[in-house]
């Protein structure tokens, strides 16, 4: 019988090793697996690479794993905003590296991994410090810039329903990342809200299939002041 669910945050996260290279959903504060980013700081793996949309925010989250001085390198697109102080001063004082990336082209590399592309052409970032060092080419007369893709040992994702055979379907925009990154990533850990029996969801609404899933784990949504919860759009 397949059930990838697992009893919590800390058993579906063993395994992860040193080095590893790690990509965490989440498009701002959208959608972010928060619980299993904790997880990860808790089980301790060191020298880790991120991929993100961005360079986290505040002290919580990607932020604090970051801040926990786990983190080597982290490739992004959005690695400055006004609350990313941990990674600004991580980077000023060179104890990380950065790989910059435009958005499109992050999904775009994310994206080649999953689907078995080699490389691909774009003209993102050409004439531009980005394309540095990189192969270009020119294509119908429009320059064009040589990206590979981007492979992962992990991938951190959101969810809001799953059953247990590791299928999921989101909420709105916390999708984001999520679908592309669970196709990226040798092993694949999904946060869900809700756990339901085999059938329960509609097959034409199931955005991941369990066959890019590994382990599926329940997190409560956590309670405001207000009475209400909080839950990413």
């Amino acid at each position: 019988m397949i059930d990838k669910t697992a009893a919590s945050v800390s058993e579906a996260l063993q395994g992860v090793t040193d080095g590893a290279t790690v990509m965490i959903g989440g498009f701002g504060t959208a959608g972010i697996p928060n619980e299993l980013v904790e997880g990860l700081i808790e089980q301790g793996a060191r020298d880790l690479t991120i991929v993100n949309n961005n360079a986290g925010n505040g002290d919580h989250g990607l932020a604090a794993l970051l801040k926990a001085g786990r983190v080597r390198k982290i490739i992004c697109s959005f690695p400055r905003q006004a609350d990313s102080h941990v990674f600004d001063a991580l980077y000023r004082s060179g104890k990380i590296e950065l790989e910059l990336v435009p958005q499109g082209n992050l999904s775009e590399r994310i994206r080649a991994a999953g689907a078995g592309i080699g490389a691909f052409f774009t003209p993102t970032g050409y004439g531009t410090e980005l394309a540095k060092g990189k192969e270009t080419r020119e294509i119908g007369g429009r320059p064009y810039v040589l990206e590979y893709p981007i492979h992962a040992d992990l991938a951190l994702i959101k969810a809001e329903r799953g059953d247990r055979w590791g299928n999921l379907t989101y909420r709105k925009a916390a999708r984001n990342f999520g679908p592309v990154m669970a196709m990226a990533a040798r092993r694949t850990i999904a946060s869900v809200h809700e756990i339901v029996p085999l059938g329960a969801l509609d097959p034409e609404n199931v955005v991941t299939p369990g066959i890019f899933v590994s382990r599926i784990v329940k997190v409560e949504r956590i309670a405001t002041q207000a009475g209400g919860f909080r839950q990413a759009a």
